[in-house]
């Protein structure tokens, strides 16, 4: 499968915001010559506290989707919390994204099956990763074969997550593409009135997800993380991903090269 990266800011913000960082990724898509969809949620539904910036309504965050297709021809993704919200979505984005902490929901899994879309199943921070089978079976009862795994780290303590390298590589078993989350599993959940982070490792570890071969790698960028109006903690600049990419092309290289050893 050829390699490729999801990329953008945590929710959507404005629509100025959206297309000026959609148009660095295009920009970056083609001098790099790699696939980037662009990510953005038009709702954040379990930010940590009631205070915290959701996104805008369904309805507008699908129009500043469509923009940025018709602008710069990338596909799309957003995620979705309720079974509904599927139907509602399907004709804008090109991959449906299910929520980590909402992996095991089986009517939000059947719904977005049903749309034919692709559905990239966040792996929930509780969940073991040979267990995430039984969320690719869900998805396949309906039909729709459509059906990529995200690791975004496992909760093993106190607001921290841990990535272990072993379980992207047992969900590579289960025959679906895999993605890392290099952003989200840099947070430090909870604990705070905003989860906190450290983005400062996203890439050591991305390079060290390409260098085992992973199919994807998913990244929050914004143009001014610290003034990010969600995952500001965790996310990292455009000027940062720029830097990086070429790196992480590098190790996507290699491990292509040497993957009759894995």
């Amino acid at each position: 499968m050829e390699h490729f990266i999801i990329a953008g800011p945590c929710v959507i913000e404005s629509e100025q915001i959206v297309l000026n960082i959609a148009e660095k990724l295009k920009n970056l898509s083609d001098k790099f010559s790699i696939k980037i969809i662009f990510k953005a949620s038009f709702d954040k539904a379990n930010r940590t506290s009631i205070d915290s910036y959701r996104g805008v309504e369904i309805n507008e965050g699908l129009r500043i989707l469509s923009k940025v297709k018709e602008l710069t021809n990338l596909a799309v993704t957003t995620d979705i919390h309720e079974p509904a919200q599927a139907e509602i979505i399907k004709d804008t984005v090109d991959v449906i994204q299910i929520p980590a902490l909402l992996c095991r929901q089986t009517n939000l899994l059947l719904a977005a099956a049903k749309t034919g879309k692709i559905v990239n199943i966040k792996k929930g921070q509780f969940m073991a990763p040979w267990d995430m089978k039984y969320a690719v079976e869900k998805v396949k009862f309906s039909g729709n074969d459509n059906v990529w795994l995200t690791e975004r780290g496992s909760s093993f303590g106190y607001n921290n997550l841990v990535v272990d390298f072993r379980g992207m590589l047992i969900m590579k078993e289960l025959g679906v593409p895999v993605i890392y989350d290099a952003t989200h599993s840099m947070q430090l959940p909870g604990g705070a009135k905003s989860s906190l982070g450290t983005p400062q490792y996203a890439p050591f570890l991305a390079k060290a997800a390409a260098s085992i071969g992973i199919d994807g790698l998913f990244f929050e960028t914004h143009m001014n993380p610290k003034e990010a109006l969600s995952d500001a903690s965790n996310m990292i600049s455009i000027g940062t991903f720029e830097k990086i990419l070429p790196q992480i092309l590098e190790h996507w290289y290699i491990s292509k090269k040497y993957e009759t050893y894995l």
